[in-house]
């Protein structure tokens, strides 16, 4: 298993023989409703898009995970996974293989003639807005049994429990909260929880901004709290084995699960 953090919410995952481009957000500044005076991000240095993806994973519909200007760049026949948020905007874009994932599916896929070699299992996410929760992601190398959940958000679903362990959490470690508002992103306790429940043997952080520039007035309201090092220092207190793992921008890292 090899994992790449594309910076924000986006990752380049390689298991099962499979190369899986998540929730990306590439080319471009992100916007959210074409209203750049609230929220702009964007990128202090273009990267290329990494080539030979064999499927897109996307968890969520809005902008920083199913980000149209990046979608409208990929081949529209790469085999797309989504939550039906997500899955709405590959349609409009003209994907030809979307597989929609409500809550408890499953979908299993092979690159090649044969055997499938990857399972992937939706769960309740992110909940946006009142009436809509979006995806969580248990994936399972069927060649080798490794698994990887991932939640960008932090809200994990109890119904997770049953499949424990798992090797690797992709998940947020610091919590972000909107002035007023309150928490949208759920680090810190939330990633403690699911570390209890999921006893992995890595945890990884994501949704933290990596190489980019923020503007806009939502940036102003905006408020962190905990770090990595505060996470380390809540397992040890906690005698949990879980290994946490700071992902560098663009460096590919090799599960190695026997050095763990």
């Amino acid at each position: 298993m090899y994992l790449t953090w594309l910076d924000s919410n986006s990752w380049l995952i390689e298991m099962g023989e499979t190369r899986i481009l998540l929730d990306p957000w590439l080319v471009d500044s992100l916007v959210f409703g074409n209203a750049p005076w609230f929220f702009k991000a964007e990128r202090n240095l273009q990267r290329q898009i990494p080539e030979n993806i064999d499927l897109i994973l996307l968890s969520q519909g809005l902008e920083d995970h199913a980000h149209p200007p990046t979608l409208a760049k990929l081949d529209r026949n790469i085999p797309v996974v989504a939550s039906p948020n997500a899955a709405k905007v590959v349609q409009k874009l003209g994907y030809t293989k979307v597989t929609t994932l409500a809550h408890g599916e499953t979908f299993s896929f092979s690159h090649q003639l044969g055997a499938n070699q990857l399972e992937i299992r939706a769960f309740p996410g992110s909940p946006i807005g009142p009436m809509l929760v979006e995806n969580g992601y248990l994936l399972k190398d069927l060649t080798t049994n490794k698994t990887l959940y991932y939640e960008p958000h932090g809200y994990h679903s109890p119904t997770l429990k049953q499949f424990a362990p798992v090797d690797v959490v992709i998940t947020p470690i610091v919590n972000l909260d909107i002035v007023f508002v309150g928490s949208f992103i759920k680090g810190m306790n939330n990633a403690l929880e699911v570390i209890e429940w999921l006893k992995p043997r890595i945890i990884m952080n994501t949704a933290a901004g990596g190489d980019i520039s923020f503007s806009g007035l939502l940036v102003s309201a905006l408020r962190g709290s905990g770090s990595v090092e505060d996470f380390r220092n809540l397992i040890a207190e906690k005698k949990l084995p879980t290994k946490v793992v700071e992902p560098q921008p663009w460096e590919r890292f090799e599960v190695d699960l026997a050095l763990v």
